[in-house]
């Protein structure tokens, strides 16, 4: 196929997309399939070809992601059940002496969305972000934007979340270096975004935390008692407690990931850090600490597990394994299958592009010409996000073509991977279903949205997409 061909095959894919998506209303697994079948033909496959490409880019995958994306819906049950989420937020309540009180929601969406998938991180935070507004006397364009803000850049830029994770895999990048330059890029763009951002939405006009959530909650008269602003919440686990489920993941890939690059290959040291920094294990270690936090508390765990109505029944009898490898992981499986197929099919479509030769024919024209280089994945997963409407569509589309063109390019993988999951963040709009969680849950009509939501997300990529260059030019990436 010439590069001309595929630029337009790659053209009407996108249309498809976007087709299929709003005007049809179809769900994106289904989406990913009907356009993967197309660009396989339109590549010169048969039927039968396609399909069987199809099916195995779908299992490789599932198999590479799919334990991940299950664990850390696990990991998200538990932190709702024992109220860690709570505790996470006085935390920071606290530690800022109830002054920027957005940051609170903002800091635990940051931390929630790296081994949690982004869509459970808005609903968990929906209600305490709610609270808090009603009682610093704030509007919600105050908080919001921040909230959604915090948990999309670790969304889009720090494993183990779904998306960047599998993007991760197929590029062969190192995903405890991924972690590392994900959270410097994040960070320094939350902090960029926020400073820049504060003071403009503060006048902007009042956006009502949503009364479902604020019944019976008042105004709190002396907004600098830090006490009177806490969540109330009885018995939830300490501070140190509840963070530890979330970033002892992230801490044991990146401590393995480092301590590989100090030891030689084959030795026992190296075999330690190799098996120690596993995303598999550390997220069950994951698991494993959101499970220790039921001892104390068993009876709150039980009644809102419970409440919850999606898992087996719990009594006051009930054990901690039928807690957590049941009731939790059950409930899991019913958040993480979306999250689980729409990944494992934008695997397969990634994977029809990827075999196409022209791929490496476009790479070699773009390397000639004076195009920046770094500029390719940032835009290409930035245009997929805006007509297609997921960000782990985008990026493991945007994956599939640059797996082809990275090479040519001249492209470190983990720059590459980092650059795809900052063009993810542009483009975040009415096509996706993360913007309409948030507008309904946030109380914010369409038009707020797009102004609040839409334009934060885009800075925040953009500017994490500039830190994240200038890491690679003064030599870190």
């Amino acid at each position: 196929m010439s590069p001309l061909h595929f630029v337009i095959m790659l053209i009407i894919a996108i249309i498809i997309l976007t087709v299929l998506t709003l005007k049809f209303k179809m769900h994106p697994v289904m989406v990913l399939f009907l356009t993967a079948t197309f660009c396989g033909l339109a590549s010169g496959k048969t039927l039968v070809d396609t399909f069987s490409s199809i099916t195995k880019y779908f299992g490789s995958t599932l198999g590479s992601i799919g334990v991940m994306i299950i664990f850390g819906a696990v990991i998200a049950s538990g932190i709702n059940d024992t109220g860690a989420a709570t505790s996470m937020v006085n935390f920071f309540i606290k530690k800022f002496k109830g002054k920027c009180l957005e940051l609170a929601p903002s800091l635990t969406g940051f931390i929630m969305s790296i081994p949690v998938f982004g869509d459970i991180a808005i609903i968990l935070n929906a209600p305490i972000s709610a609270i808090l507004a009603k009682r610093k006397k704030m509007g919600m364009q105050q908080v919001a934007p921040f909230v959604n803000l915090g948990l999309t850049l670790t969304h889009g830029l720090v494993p183990p979340t779904p998306g960047i994770l599998a993007v991760s895999i197929l590029l062969g990048a190192d995903i405890g270096t991924v972690i590392i330059i994900g959270l410097i890029c994040s960070f320094i763009s939350f902090a960029v975004c926020y400073l820049g951002l504060r003071p403009v939405y503060a006048k902007g006009e009042y956006v009502a935390p949503l009364p479902q959530y604020t019944e019976g909650i008042e105004a709190v008269e002396d907004t600098n008692d830090v006490n009177a602003l806490l969540i109330k919440e009885d018995n939830t686990p300490s501070s140190g407690a509840s963070f530890a489920p979330l970033l002892l993941p992230a801490v044991m890939i990146a401590i393995g990931s480092i301590g590989k690059l100090f030891t030689e290959e084959g030795s026992a040291a190296y075999s330690f850090f190799n098996t120690f920094g596993n995303t598999v294990l550390a997220l069950f270690m994951g698991i494993i600490a959101v499970g220790c936090l039921i001892f104390g508390r068993k009876d709150k765990v039980v009644k809102k597990a419970n409440a919850d109505g999606t898992g087996c029944k719990l009594t006051e009898k009930s054990s901690w394994f039928e807690i957590v490898m049941n009731n939790w992981v059950g409930r899991a499986l019913q958040i993480a299958i979306g999250a689980l197929l729409i990944t494992a099919m934008g695997g397969a479509m990634g994977g029809i592009l990827r075999e196409n030769e022209a791929i490496a024919t476009i790479g070699g024209m773009i390397a000639e010409s004076s195009f920046p280089a770094v500029l390719v994945p940032f835009l290409m997963a930035a245009i997929l996000m805006t007509v297609c409407g997921s960000m782990t569509t985008a990026a493991m589309t945007a994956a599939g073509l640059m797996g082809g063109l990275m090479t040519v390019l001249g492209l470190d993988p983990v720059l590459t991977t980092l650059a795809i999951g900052a063009g993810s963040m542009v483009g975040w709009h009415v096509n996706n279903s993360g913007f309409w969680i948030f507008t309904s849950l946030y109380g914010f009509d369409t038009k707020q949205g797009l102004k609040y939501f839409t334009t934060t997300n885009a800075l925040g990529g953009i500017v994490a997409f500039i830190v994240l260059v200038i890491l690679h030019a003064v030599g870190l990436v």
